[in-house]
């Protein structure tokens, strides 16, 4: 069995996550780590450096996990793509479009794979959901509903853990409700259309903070997505959501502790093992699994680009336009 050796970039807030997560997987060995604070590289690895090109001239590495902020990433990925690394990328996957766009064509060019992390969709009981709807245990999805609530975004000083978030010219939709947007993609399939309306609700950040969004599906699945970020929730191992999905033949809903139900029943729950459904652990597995055999990732950086980063960049298109967008806009751009 071939052993992955990977280095962190990023031993930040998530990160923690992420270090929790590889030993886990029998195959992986985590030898380095870079962070601004040596302090916080040399906990996560056996070596520590605060420079990525000094890390990455000095290691003999088959991939790196970047889980910086996004004005980072395209820096990053082009010092990986430049050795030939494969790259599990955090999203934000960038700060705008072009960006976004320029890390598809460096890494493509390169010829490494690039995989976003969105743990979203690797939430246990939505892998569960995803399972019960392709049975067709709901008949043909025609509906579906997310309420998401972010914790700690309230008062003169919200997010404490992630005080950048203040500052942020794009905050729910681009931080949070991406999350959503992915996982709708991967329930219903590809996104045709979507209209957005927000607000900023605290004084103390600069974007966004409470977000409606409306989606259309190439299929015939219609959706709507909401979220803000004044209720607190400290709870990591239930879910940030509630969600509702209906087919013509039944509906199930998820609650707040990641139960699955189907009217009056509870068909299903999650085990309680790890951040949010696991989901940190299985994103990472099924990027080695895909490693290891070839098998194309859930989220690759074309894929993730042109379905999951298209929709944000349509969302903020018609939150300013007041309008719905198609997708199909954002990709000839």
């Amino acid at each position: 069995m071939k052993v992955f050796k990977g280095a962190l970039i990023g031993c930040g807030f998530f990160s923690q996550h992420h270090q929790a997560a590889w030993p886990r997987i029998p195959n992986v060995q985590i030898v380095a780590a870079c962070d601004l604070s040596i302090d916080r590289a040399r906990a996560a690895a056996p070596r520590a450096y605060t420079s990525v090109e000094e890390m990455l001239k000095a290691e003999d590495l088959d991939f790196v996990d970047i889980a910086t902020r996004s004005t980072t990433h395209l820096e990053l990925l082009s010092l990986a793509a430049e050795r030939g690394l494969a790259m599990i990328c955090q999203k934000p996957m960038a700060p705008d479009w072009e960006t976004a766009r320029r890390m598809v064509e460096i890494s493509e060019s390169h010829g490494v794979r690039v995989m976003i992390h969105d743990n979203w969709r690797w939430q246990s009981w939505y892998r569960e959901a995803g399972a019960i709807i392709a049975r067709g245990d709901i008949g043909t999805p025609l509906a579906y509903g997310f309420r998401t609530r972010v914790s700690h975004g309230a008062g003169d000083q919200p997010y404490p853990k992630q005080a950048y978030f203040r500052q942020l010219q794009r905050f729910m939709i681009d931080e949070v409700l991406v999350h959503h947007i992915d996982t709708a993609r991967f329930l219903f399939g590809d996104i045709a259309s979507i209209y957005a309306e927000g607000a900023r609700r605290n004084p103390h950040i600069l974007a966004e903070d409470h977000v409606i969004l409306t989606l259309q599906h190439l299929r015939s699945a219609m959706g709507w997505v909401e979220g803000h970020s004044f209720m607190k929730h400290d709870d990591t191992r239930s879910t940030l959501d509630e969600a509702t999905f209906e087919g013509d033949a039944g509906s199930i809903r998820i609650n707040k502790l990641g139960e699955i139900w189907s009217g009056e029943e509870r068909i299903w729950r999650d085990s309680g093992v790890g951040y949010r459904g696991d989901s940190v652990y299985a994103t990472q597995l099924h990027f080695i699994d895909c490693l290891e055999t070839g098998s194309p990732f859930e989220t690759g950086a074309r894929d993730y680009l042109e379905k999951t980063f298209a929709v944000v960049e349509a969302a903020y298109a018609s939150m300013a336009s007041h309008r719905a967008v198609e997708i199909s806009e954002i990709l000839q751009r």
